[in-house]
């Protein structure tokens, strides 16, 4: 607690604080009374009970206490969340896009990382933004949460105050590889960050980088494991058994296959595997980066 690894952790660490003391306090304090009472009123004293028919102290006094304490952690709730939606006009704008199961991060010089990477005691802006279904992403180090919707650009904004790596996840669960939606947050130096931002050299594979932005590795692995989808290791050529309006084919893998199966997913999918687990990225893949991911495919023997 208080770490101090964002500018929204004082707020937050302090309202939670000040409410796990109170349920402490009330915790030990009704439970002492209890006990008091179930031996200062034991039958063996008091054989015959009484009844209490009004009480306006005890009536003002339980009313009062309540009153006063929620509008206490109302107060420092409100202090600390009011600057979560108090988004700055200046900032470093970054697009955070979600889809099953991993993030994306796009700087404003068309730089993308599976990482989000960011100047120490700079504000930050994200756009975030769905690909598929709600996600949410959550940066537990820095006390934010924010849903991740369809069709909605929600944004969420911090400062990273401590240079180090903390921990990105999913918080709404999104399908089978929920778990493994994980990215960071890397807060590091400014002019390292700097130098990060314009160098824009890759030693990936065009199509691998194709691969990697869209987040296709998530369900596909390159080394023949199984995972949601089927590997792309070796598929290049093959023949692999489809379902096509519930009849089984076969069919083989070449260019017009892998340009279906980017750009209608559902419409041959393979035996063994679900259909409706893959969007169709016909508005995000264009066919120049179809042909790049093609020939990135011929490697995997």
């Amino acid at each position: 607690m208080f770490s101090d690894a964002s500018n929204f952790v004082q707020g937050v660490d302090t309202s939670f604080a000040i409410i796990l003391g109170a349920s402490l306090f009330f915790l030990v304090g009704i439970t002492a009374v209890m006990v008091y009472f179930v031996v200062r009123y034991h039958k063996s004293r008091h054989p015959e009970a009484k009844d209490v028919h009004e009480s306006r102290r005890l009536e003002i006094t339980w009313t009062v206490i309540p009153t006063i304490l929620v509008l206490v952690m109302f107060y420092f709730g409100w202090t600390g969340y009011k600057p979560m939606r108090s988004i700055p006009d200046e900032g470093i704008k970054v697009k955070a896009y979600a889809q099953m199961w991993s993030w994306q991060f796009e700087y404003e010089n068309g730089k993308t990382s599976d990482s989000l990477v960011v100047p120490i005691d700079k504000a930050v802006v994200l756009d975030l933004i769905s690909r598929d279904v709600v996600h949410s992403l959550y940066i537990p180090a820095f006390r934010i949460k924010e849903d991740v919707v369809p069709g909605r650009t929600n944004k969420m904004w911090f400062i990273g105050q401590k240079e180090g790596d903390y921990d990105i996840f999913c918080a709404e669960y999104c399908g089978d590889r929920h778990s493994y939606m994980l990215s960071k947050v890397v807060v590091v130096p400014e002019d390292k960050y700097t130098t990060w931002f314009n160098n824009k050299t890759t030693t990936d594979h065009p199509g691998l980088a194709v691969l990697k932005k869209n987040a296709c590795l998530s369900c596909h692995s390159l080394d023949g494991t199984r995972i949601v989808g089927p590997s792309f290791k070796g598929i290049w050529g093959h023949e692999v058994e489809v379902i096509t309006n519930g009849e089984e084919r076969s069919v083989t893998v070449n260019e017009d296959y892998i340009l279906r199966s980017v750009y209608d997913p559902n419409a041959d999918v393979v035996k063994g595997f679900n259909q409706g687990q893959m969007i169709s990225y016909k508005n995000i893949i264009s066919e120049d980066e179809i042909k790049d991911i093609i020939e990135y495919l011929k490697t995997l023997k």
